[in-house]
């Protein structure tokens, strides 16, 4: 091997960001001589508390929370090879994701749907973010609440 120990390069890539297991695996893998030698290396950092599946995937659940829902973030998650019990864990309240899927809802469309083709457009964006069918609903039920009574009280 020529260049950086198979450490160094480990550390160089965590030194900038969490990484899941399988990331680094993937990522150091060209760089070893065996597959057991990333093996080792990884449970090393782990034991050390350098790497951390459930460090990393609740950094990228924070970060990903404010854009999606958490059924696309678990997908997400399991993709980058976090196990099930910990995307579980990190199950966020149903009212956080209703104020993010509003947040959503609101800075794509800003008002009600008209036609059916609308409110089926609507949900299908929420749904593609990640959001569940009861949030996509309560989204699209309290469309306009907020606009409606902003201007009671003042005549025109």
């Amino acid at each position: 091997m020529t260049g950086k120990s198979l450490r160094a390069r480990a550390l160089d890539l965590l030194s900038r960001r969490e990484y899941s297991r399988v990331e680094l695996t993937r990522k150091l893998a060209p760089h070893a001589d065996s597959a057991e030698e990333v093996e080792a290396l990884l449970a090393d950092l782990a034991e050390r508390g350098w790497q951390s599946d459930s460090r990393f995937a609740e950094q990228f659940a924070h970060v990903r929370s404010q854009k999606y829902g958490t059924r696309r973030i678990a997908q997400e998650l399991r993709m980058k090879g976090v196990d099930d019990a910990t995307i579980r864990e990190l199950a966020g309240s149903s009212e956080d994701e209703f104020a993010t899927a509003r947040a959503q809802w609101q800075k794509k469309f800003g008002q009600k749907a008209d036609t059916p083709q609308e409110r089926a457009r609507q949900m299908r964006f929420l749904a593609a973010r990640g959001f569940g069918g009861g949030v996509i609903r309560r989204v699209l039920e309290s469309a306009g609440d907020d606009d409606d009574g902003a201007l009671d009280g003042f005549d025109a």
